[in-house]
């Protein structure tokens, strides 16, 4: 009993002798709060999507019922929704946010860390990056944040997440980079992404990941969860491909991205020994070229392994994808590919790719569709861009980015495939991608 008492004195008089660390010193985070912080904004929006389609509004009897007229189907319905963003030149007013934040936005009102509403415009928006930019006009904004070279991150670096989830403004949560490159998130998307542990939620999309710095290192985008809520699986953009697409966006309000014109698959131990290759040999092997595209015109052929893109290494189909997609129409583009296992170099100039704004000429049941060719992947085919609300498409039950893989049995992987086969058919049944789904559509 005496012993206890004398070390649990000898405790305490150690305790008062130690000196008393001030809240500065200790670790935190507060300074990278401080500089951050007052550079994320909440962005609230407000805009119209097509209505879901209600069988009963067609039935004439029903409408005779209640009294409705012919055209009784409501077509539009308003939402709104909030998301996050981050100023990057306070000077110009110039935020940027997710793509899908501001999408179908009518209305955009950003609301900075005191809690000022200001009026926003869309500056700009690209679906396969996921990247917008919004653009405060004749506004003083307080802060912007500069962004780091996020290729010089790695796996295990403390990086905190500034956003809104479910609208708590300027939540701050912290944890590690906890994979890069990951890919195969979302559907037909540039994809490079971070993966962090720290906590994002509905309405962190488009808010800051920052590193130690306080330097912004990716854009929160998209969380994998079965709940809706995190589970400590989070991606953001990195801050290079940011800042590549924010640039073309602030310049010409789009991004003119330039395309090879092959779809290629992922070089597996299978292939390699198909092809004869050693076990390390790594890219994209080419499955298709397509007809009159850059990469034809440049001498590639199927069967190609695309092993470097203007002397970087290609790793896999999907980095090829990337490299490719960061890339402007013109740009010359040389690439290191195996041919029946012997190096080959050839040069390729990037082609636009191949769109229609409205697909009416094609088929009278496609008016509406906005239709743009995808060849960089694995999938290939023609992805639609966009549908317009109460158009045929809609009706016929098109949506955006559904992707055309087939007409009537018939494959097509091009928009002049797809006018072929569409050619004199009063309907036609097609087959979609939508998703990791596979089905088929009447079309009339």
């Amino acid at each position: 009993m005496k012993k206890a008492l004398a070390a649990a004195l000898a405790v305490a008089a150690f305790a008062l002798s130690a000196p008393v660390f001030a809240q500065s010193q200790l670790p935190s985070f507060a300074p990278v709060i401080k500089k951050a912080a007052p550079a994320v904004v909440n962005i609230g929006v407000k805009g119209t999507v097509a209505a879901p389609r209600n069988p009963f509004f067609d039935d004439p009897g029903f409408r005779r019922f209640f009294g409705l007229p012919p055209d009784a189907q409501p077509r539009e319905r308003e939402f709104r929704s909030a998301g996050s963003g981050v100023i990057v030149d306070a000077k110009n007013g110039y935020i940027v946010t997710n793509a899908h934040v501001v999408q179908n936005a009518s209305e955009i009102t950003v609301t900075l860390m005191d809690d000022v509403e200001l009026k926003a415009e869309i500056v700009g928006a690209d679906e396969r990056s996921d990247v917008a930019v919004v653009r405060v006009k004749d506004a003083n904004l307080p802060a912007e944040m500069h962004l780091a070279d996020s290729s010089k991150l790695q796996v295990g670096d403390f990086v905190i997440a500034i956003g809104n989830p479910f609208g708590l403004q300027h939540t701050v949560t912290s944890g590690i980079v906890s994979a890069l490159g990951r890919s195969g998130i979302s559907r037909d998307g540039l994809e490079d992404f971070i993966q962090t542990d720290a906590a994002i939620n509905p309405g962190n999309s488009g808010g800051a990941l920052v590193g130690l710095d306080g330097d912004l290192v990716g854009i929160n985008s998209v969380i994998l969860s079965q709940t809706g809520g995190n589970i400590g699986i989070g991606f953001a953009i990195p801050s290079n491909m940011v800042r590549s697409v924010m640039e073309q966006l602030i310049e010409t309000g789009q991004v003119n991205r330039g395309q090879l014109g092959v779809m290629t698959l992922p070089l597996t131990p299978e292939f390699r020994k198909s092809l004869g290759l050693p076990e390390n040999t790594q890219g994209a092997l080419v499955q298709q070229v397509t007809e009159g595209s850059a990469a034809a015109k440049a001498g590639i052929e199927t069967g190609d392994v695309i092993t470097s893109v203007r002397g970087a290494p290609i790793k896999s189909n999907t980095e090829l994808r990337n490299t490719i997609g960061m890339l402007k129409v013109g740009d010359s583009v040389d690439i290191g590919l195996l041919r029946e296992g012997k190096p080959k170099s050839v040069t390729a100039i990037l082609k636009e790719p191949a769109q229609i704004p409205d697909a009416s000429t094609i088929h009278p049941s496609l008016t509406g569709a906005e239709l743009v060719e995808v060849s960089e992947d694995t999938a290939g085919g023609i992805r639609i861009r966009t549908v317009a609300p109460g158009s045929p498409a809609a009706q016929a039950g098109l949506l955006a980015d559904d992707r055309i893989i087939a007409v009537n049995r018939q494959r097509v992987s091009t928009i002049a495939q797809l006018r072929d086969a569409a050619k004199g058919q009063t309907s036609m049944l097609i087959q979609l991608r939508r998703g990791n789904q596979v089905l088929l559509l009447p079309l009339r």
